[in-house]
């Protein structure tokens, strides 16, 4: 390592991109964003001050996230939070790491509810983090939200993401299976569930850095999908819409299930930013 008294912010820089080039696209991005966690300044903040000497204490936590990086630990959880549709998040290993594809289905969730003139109530199963229901609830004021997962785990961080964003009187949490044997039915039904069949999961990075449960979707990938659509049929409101993420072959196999419970429905694909088939939308 440098020697303090010559150890710069480019210094750093330079050397994190080394690393993070390995397992990362946005080397360089990546790069800025952890040292902006090790100074407590933002990305523009960083760029302005690249001449900037970090201090002991400074250096001492970039080696430590540098040595949690070459161990091949996501840079998301080396931080402890991670940025989705333009809000901060807390997140552990025990949840999944927030993608981009993700805010599309967050995106058509806020669209359908600001055409609402009433309180609509919304679940969003499957809610790791938390992060699709406090979007939604951040931007559309008349819902009342109800997020579910399994995983206590995952209920302990999205507990802690919810108070983050004062939405404790807004969004009530649970630990749950799914849908089964809440007492309320709503008007918007999200997931993002896991949908990677699980000979395919075995050959992904993922499999050895972020947790199988909410990854692991059965043979096919979609045994947690089927599951909700079946429980979906005795939840939905006349008139409401499931919006599910699935994975980018699925699409076929999602509309012919999805039919197979909702044959009256509006059942329509919507592709990500590369183009590839990303989210189902089931108008009923």
């Amino acid at each position: 390592m440098t020697k303090p008294n010559s150890f710069t912010v480019l210094s750093a820089l330079t050397e994190a991109k080394k690393i993070l080039a390995v397992v990362s696209e946005t080397s360089s991005l990546d790069a800025h964003v952890l040292l902006a966690y090790i100074t407590g300044g933002n990305r523009a903040w960083v760029v302005a001050h690249y001449e900037d000497f970090l201090s002991f204490e400074q250096i001492d936590r970039f080696e430590e996230a540098l040595s949690r990086l070459k161990n091949g630990e996501p840079l998301p959880y080396v931080l402890g939070e991670w940025e989705f549709y333009g809000l901060p998040f807390r997140i552990s290993p025990e949840v999944l790491i927030p993608r981009p594809e993700t805010e599309l289905l967050v995106e058509k969730a806020i669209n359908w509810l600001k055409g609402k003139n009433k309180v609509s109530h919304v679940a969003d199963a499957g809610t790791g983090s938390g992060i699709i229901p406090i979007c939604i609830a951040k931007n559309i004021d008349d819902i009342e939200v109800t997020a579910i997962d399994i995983s206590g785990e995952a209920i302990k961080i999205a507990k802690k993401n919810i108070e983050w964003h004062d939405l404790t009187e807004r969004i009530n949490l649970i630990q749950n299976d799914l849908l089964k044997g809440i007492e309320i039915k709503f008007d918007l039904i999200t997931a993002n569930l896991p949908y990677i069949p699980t000979e395919t999961l075995k050959e992904l990075a993922v499999y050895k850095t972020e947790p199988t449960l909410a990854l692991d979707g059965g043979d096919d990938g979609l045994d947690l999908i089927r599951k909700l659509l079946e429980q979906s049929v005795h939840y939905l409101n006349p008139g409401g819409i499931i919006l599910l993420e699935i994975e980018y072959r699925q699409g076929k196999k999602v509309i012919d299930m999805a039919k197979s419970y909702f044959p009256q429905a509006k059942i329509t694909i919507h592709p990500d930013l590369a183009g590839h088939d990303r989210l189902v939308e089931i108008q009923t």
